[in-house]
C-alpha cells in the first residue's frame, strides 16, 4: 500500500500530512470535523489555534524562536502560514488565527497528493500510520489507543512546574535525602524559617486561580493530587505535614531542622531541570512566578515549564515510542502531537514533522532520522522516548533539555545565543548530509 493515513488535521497533523506530500506519497488525511467535534474546537478548519493566538517568542536566542527557526529548515507549513498573517506582538510571533488556519486548510485541500477524509476514525488504520488526535481525542479513538498501550489516557493532568538547575540561589539550598535514604544528590532541599513559610503561606492562600473551561469541570480532579493552593486553605500548618515536612533533613548551615522544606527532584539525567515535588497546582502563571518565588531558593528562579491542572490525553512515551515518534511494539505507527507529551503549539507541530519525515521512510524501508540532542526538535524527541522522570509529564521547548555547552558562559542572553547557534548548525549540518532541503 503505496499511502500513508495520518488521523486528525491539528497542527501536528497537517504538518505530517504535508510533509509526506512534499515527498511524493500520497496521504490520507482523516479529520473528524465538521461531523463531530472535541469540547475545545469551534471552527470547521485545520490547524485550529483553540487557545492563544501566539506562538511565542521569535528570537533566535530563545527556545521558541529556536525550535521555529529550525522548523523553517523542513519547510513547515505552519511557518509559512504563520508569517504569512503575523499580527503585531511585540517579540513574539502572533497570528490571525482564521487566517492562520484558512491558509493551512486552503494548502492542503489544494495539494493533489493529499486526499481528506472526514468523520471520525473509531479504530487504528492498517498500514503506515500517523495518529496526530490531540488531548481531545474521540472517545472511540482513545480506547483503542488506551488498549495498544495498556494504560488509561484520559485525565486531569496534574504536573507540578519545573525549575532550571542553574537558576536556583545555591546559597539557600542542601542536598540531602529524607532520613539518608537514596543518594545524597537525589534531591535538593529549599529550606524555610518560620517567618519565611507564613509569608510563602499567606501568599498562595491568596493567589488567583486559572480559569477551569466548561470541559473541565469533573467531580474527581484532584483525586490523589492535591493542589498545593488546595491544600494549603485546610490550614497553615497543614503543608508541613504534607509536601513541605521537615523530617529527616537537617540543614548544614544551622545544623537543625528547617520549618519547613520543598524539595526539588531531578527532571533529566544532565541535572539541569528540577521538579517542585508535591506542587501540583491550578494558579495562574504569573502567580506560580510570584508566590513560588517566595522560597528563598527560587528567588530568582527560571521556570522552564508550570504547573498545570486540566484535561489531557498523553500515553507514556518514554516506554512506548522511539525517538523518530514511532511505536516501539508496532514500528508502522507513529504518534504525533500533544498526545506524545509535547507541550504547545509548535511543539506540536514539530513532532508532526518528524512523524511525517520517518513515516515515510518506514514505508520505503528506509532508516528513520533521529535528530541530534543538540537540536530543540531532536531534545524535544528525545525527552519525548527516553526520559528519566518518574512520573513522566507533557514538556515544552526550553534550553534545560538540551546537552550543556562544553563551556561554561554565566551571561544567560549569551548562553542562550550560543545554544541556538550550535542547534542550528547541528540541524543543517544534518540536513546536508541527508541532502534534506525546505
Amino acid at each position: 500500500m503505496n499511502k500513508i493515513t495520518v488521523v486528525g488535521a491539528g497542527l501536528a497533523g497537517v504538518e505530517a500530512a504535508w510533509q509526506i506530500a512534499k515527498a511524493g506519497v500520497a496521504v490520507e488525511l482523516c479529520e473528524m470535523k465538521p461531523e463531530k467535534r472535541s469540547p475545545a474546537h469551534k471552527a470547521d478548519g485545520f490547524a485550529e489555534l483553540v487557545c492563544s493566538n501566539s506562538l511565542k517568542a521569535s528570537r533566535i536566542e530563545s527556545a521558541a524562536g529556536l525550535l521555529k527557526a529550525e522548523m523553517r529548515e523542513f519547510g513547515s507549513l505552519c511557518m509559512q502560514a504563520a508569517d504569512a498573517c503575523a499580527v503585531a506582538a511585540g517579540g513574539a510571533l502572533a497570528v490571525d488565527r482564521d487566517r492562520f488556519s484558512q491558509i493551512i486548510t486552503e494548502k492542503i485541500l489544494a495539494h493533489p497528493l493529499i486526499t481528506v477524509r472526514r468523520g471520525e476514525v473509531t479504530d487504528i488504520p492498517a498500514g503506515v500510520c500517523i495518529l496526530a488526535v490531540g488531548p481531545l481525542a474521540s472517545d472511540a479513538i482513545a480506547q483503542k489507543i488506551e488498549q495498544l498501550c495498556g494504560g488509561r489516557l484520559s485525565f486531569f493532568d496534574a504536573a507540578a512546574p519545573i525549575v532550571s538547575a542553574e537558576s536556583l540561589d545555591r546559597d539557600c539550598t542542601f542536598t540531602q535525602s529524607r532520613y539518608d535514604r537514596g543518594g545524597e544528590e537525589d534531591y535538593i532541599n529549599c529550606p524555610m524559617n518560620k517567618a519565611e513559610y507564613e509569608a510563602f503561606y499567606q501568599a498562595l492562600v491568596s493567589a488567583e486561580r486559572a480559569d477551569t473551561h466548561a470541559f473541565d469541570e469533573r467531580h474527581d480532579v484532584y483525586e490523589g493530587c492535591m493542589p498545593i493552593e488546595a491544600m494549603a486553605i485546610r490550614g497553615e500548618d497543614t503543608m508541613r505535614y504534607g509536601p513541605l515536612k521537615p523530617v529527616g533533613l537537617r540543614d548544614p548551615r544551622t545544623g537543625h531542622r528547617p520549618w519547613a522544606v520543598l524539595q526539588l527532584r531531578r527532571e533529566n539525567a544532565e541535572c539541569t531541570l528540577f521538579n517542585l515535588v508535591g506542587f501540583q497546582t491550578n494558579l495562574k502563571f504569573s502567580e506560580q512566578k510570584r508566590v513560588f518565588s517566595l522560597i528563598p531558593a527560587l528567588k530568582n528562579a527560571e521556570f522552564v515549564r508550570y504547573g498545570v491542572m486540566h484535561r489531557n490525553t498523553f500515553i507514556n512515551s518514554p516506554q512506548l515510542l522511539e525517538a523518530d515518534y514511532s511505536f516501539r511494539a508496532k514500528p508502522e505507527l507513529f504518534f504525533a502531537g500533544q498526545i506524545t507529551g509535547v507541550e504547545g503549539y509548535m511543539e506540536s507541530a514539530s513532532s508532526g514533522i518528524l512523524a511525517g519525515v520517518n513515516a515515510v521512510r518506514r514505508l520505503r524501508g528506509e532508516e528513520s532520522l533521529v535528530l541530534s540532542r543538540e537540536t530543540m526538535m531532536g531534545a524535544l524527541a528525545d525527552y519525548m522516548s527516553h526520559s528519566e522522570s518518574r512520573d513522566f509529564q507533557p514538556m515544552g521547548a526550553n534550553f534545560g533539555i538540551l546537552p550543556p555547552l562544553p563551556e561554561k558562559i554565566r551571561d544567560k542572553k549569551a548562553r542562550y545565543g550560543a545554544l541556538a547557534a550550535r542547534g542550528l548548525s547541528a540541524l543543517r549540518a544534518q540536513l546536508s548530509a541527508e541532502q534534506m532541503t525546505p
